[in-house]
């Protein structure tokens, strides 16, 4: 995985988090995409989905379980996740929903009703 240095600025005081590039599927059918983002160890509430500028944002803060006893080893990175996609004007940004199950971020991207493919009758 990459990783991401943001910048907060805090009045005078800048703050730099760094951040994880996590794992990214999509998939597309007739009615729209498909956005699945791996973030293991994030919960409902550590998720954050935005849009801005034709612009979808995922921002994924993790809950490390508290370790009681003395930490022997430990692999589990601390940083967040944080991932930018460019979306495509045929998105319905208004109808984009998520959902996360065992951090799995699913994310379903609908497209507008005039670009959706649909039949014609012949008479």
């Amino acid at each position: 995985m990459n990783t991401l240095v943001g910048e907060n600025r805090d009045g005078d005081r800048a703050q730099t988090q760094q951040f994880v590039v996590p794992f990214a599927s999509v998939t597309e059918a007739a009615e729209g995409y498909t956005l699945e983002v791996e973030m293991p160890g994030v919960n409902k509430e550590g998720v954050e989905v935005s849009v801005q500028n034709n612009e979808l944002t995922i921002v994924g803060r993790r809950s490390l379980p508290t370790v009681e006893g003395t930490l022997i080893h430990h692999e589990s990175r601390p940083e967040n996740y944080r991932r930018t996609f460019e979306i495509d004007p045929s998105i319905d940004a208004d109808k984009i929903s998520a959902k996360i199950h065992q951090g799995l971020v699913t994310l379903t991207l609908p497209k507008e009703e005039h670009v959706k493919p649909r039949k014609i009758a012949v008479s």
